[in-house]
């Protein structure tokens, strides 16, 4: 997508307004490195606004380390009430 600046424009502004977020404006510098010495714009520049949905990985890292020790084909058993039951607390990752 384009997106063309008007008069006082600055990169957390165009962030904030394209993605919701002013933290996003790196993703804008990335692709209009052209552009970066550029702190409030003039009119009229067409800057490069990229999707974020591959882009941006907003998964904080230490849950990226959780997932990925994560054996998702494994089941916890549990006993009637739901809760999980002992011999399975006493081996594996809790024994």
């Amino acid at each position: 997508m384009k997106y063309v600046t008007k008069k006082g424009d600055t990169w957390s502004k165009i962030a904030y307004e394209q993605y919701g977020s002013e933290y996003l404006m790196t993703v804008l510098l990335d692709y209009n490195q052209q552009y970066r010495d550029i702190v409030v714009f003039p009119h009229g520049i067409t800057l490069e606004v990229p999707d974020i949905e591959g882009i941006i990985d907003d998964t904080p890292f230490w849950m990226k380390e959780v997932a990925e020790d994560v054996d998702e084909t494994e089941e916890v058993a549990t006993d009637d009430t739901g809760d999980i039951e002992e011999d399975v607390m006493e081996g594996g990752a809790y024994g």
